[in-house]
């Protein structure tokens, strides 16, 4: 049979043949919520599939389109009644995509310059640094209202817009190579993955994550020497880059023989425990990696796992919205755990939001690839967040926080955004809300 696809892990014909085409997936599906294009949805993108595999259509601009207009989010899985691995197929897709399919030269030099930097944390962290200073010193600020930055090619605006709220302050901070556990015996040996835009732009959070597993009982090692999970690549069609990463990590991980590998980053953590998987043809590491794999956890899932910190917990009275990072919700699973997380701090109110199970638009790299459907979700998602009126949002992935800080702050609102360890860690040490409320609008009002 004549196929657009190579033989190396094309579109499984047996997965492509679970989706019976119900349409449950449409309403879940945030490009088809956007656009209401059928090819624009989890069915119509399988249909697209199986018309590839079999020779009726070509790698051509129009077909590919359609498949990189998706984010990946997996919110079709949680919808589909006929469990359709709608997340496999992407993956699967995207790869032979990669392969097959030749792009514009300018799209190609946009996407290397990407992948010479994400999956390198010392590369970010000097990009990090830069925009702290840039941000500190105000030349953010000046160059916003003077109107300087609407005059930069299209590319440049839109990353200039993503860009987080920074202070080299802030940077300074990063988990230990192994922290003690505060009170009692060690429960648990966690290992925690550092990884690779967390590592650079939100090392705070890490060592709030060390911090809080020390204070539930864990024995905490961070090693250094640990690279990028594969994440990034592995969601944009570069398998074999993203398993070279792959190996990498368990070997550097697997070392100290940990009962958990504690991730704070959804998306990190979502690949991870597929590596099992995605190893499973390789003699030599299929085994270790369907072990490492088994002992990955999200940290809340640890920290449910525990129960009750030995140390009190102090109030933090306030009104929090928690947003679902796709990766934690719909590829993991992980919906109760944050939530009785953030339940347990003394004088935090959960409150909801409306399309709370719609993505924001990060998706790994999708709103660096994809500005304009990314630049929607993140309008729509801090709408949505301005509505609920909270005194502040929570959520578990960095890409996550980075998109929402950014619609919010383009939509000239004040909310301050945490990672829900960082609430958790405050409520340890006993920071006041005034005080930790106030650190990050400060941070915050630097970036205007």
């Amino acid at each position: 049979m004549s196929t657009a696809f190579d033989d190396h892990h094309p579109p499984a014909a047996d997965l492509i043949a679970d989706c019976v085409h119900c349409g449950f997936c449409l309403p879940a599906c945030p490009t088809y919520q956007l656009w209401g294009e059928e090819m624009d949805s989890p069915r119509g993108r399988i249909l697209l599939m199986d018309a590839a595999r079999r020779g009726e259509v070509d790698l051509n601009d129009t077909v590919v389109q359609h498949w990189d207009a998706c984010l990946g989010c997996m919110a079709c899985e949680t919808a589909c009644p006929s469990g359709v691995r709608y997340g496999r197929l992407i993956e699967q897709t995207r790869q032979q995509v990669e392969r097959r399919y030749r792009r514009p030269w300018p799209e190609r030099m946009y996407r290397a310059v990407l992948f010479a930097m994400l999956p390198y944390p010392l590369r970010l962290r000097v990009v990090a640094q830069l925009l702290a200073l840039y941000q500190d010193s105000g030349a953010r600020r000046v160059l916003r209202r003077s109107g300087v930055i609407r005059r930069l090619p299209q590319r440049l605006r839109e990353l200039e817009a993503l860009a987080p709220a920074l202070s080299r302050r802030r940077l300074e901070e990063s988990p230990p190579e192994r922290s003690a556990v505060s009170v009692g015996r060690a429960r648990l040996r966690v290992t925690l993955l550092r990884g690779c835009v967390q590592r650079a732009f939100f090392g705070d959070v890490s060592a709030a994550t060390a911090r809080v597993l020390a204070a539930f009982g864990c024995e905490v090692s961070a090693p250094r020497q640990q690279g990028c999970c594969g994440a990034l690549e592995l969601h944009s069609g570069r398998e074999q880059a993203a398993l070279a990463r792959a190996r990498a990590l368990i070997a550097a991980l697997e070392a100290g023989d940990p009962d958990r590998i504690a991730v704070d980053s959804a998306g990190c953590g979502a690949s991870m425990k597929e590596y099992g998987e995605l190893l499973a043809d390789d003699p030599i590491w299929a085994e270790r990696a369907a072990a490492f794999s088994a002992r990955v956890r999200d940290v809340s899932e640890i920290l449910d796992e525990l129960g009750p910190p030995a140390l009190p917990m102090h109030p933090l009275p306030m009104r929090l919205a928690y947003h679902d990072a796709c990766h934690l919700a719909h590829a993991q699973r992980v919906r109760a755990q944050p939530r009785r997380a953030l339940s347990a701090i003394p004088g935090v109110e959960l409150i909801p939001l409306d399309d709370a199970d719609l993505c924001c638009g990060s998706a790994g790299v999708y709103n660096l690839v994809e500005p304009g459907p990314a630049a929607d979700l993140g309008r729509r998602k801090a709408a949505s967040i301005a509505t609920a009126a909270p005194q502040a949002l929570a959520a578990g992935n960095p890409g996550c926080l980075l998109q929402i800080g950014a619609h919010l702050s383009l939509a000239g609102q004040a909310i301050p955004t945490f990672h829900p360890v960082e609430l958790l860690d405050a409520s340890l040490r006993g920071i006041p809300v005034e005080r930790l409320l106030a650190d990050r609008s400060r941070l915050l009002a630097i970036d205007r």
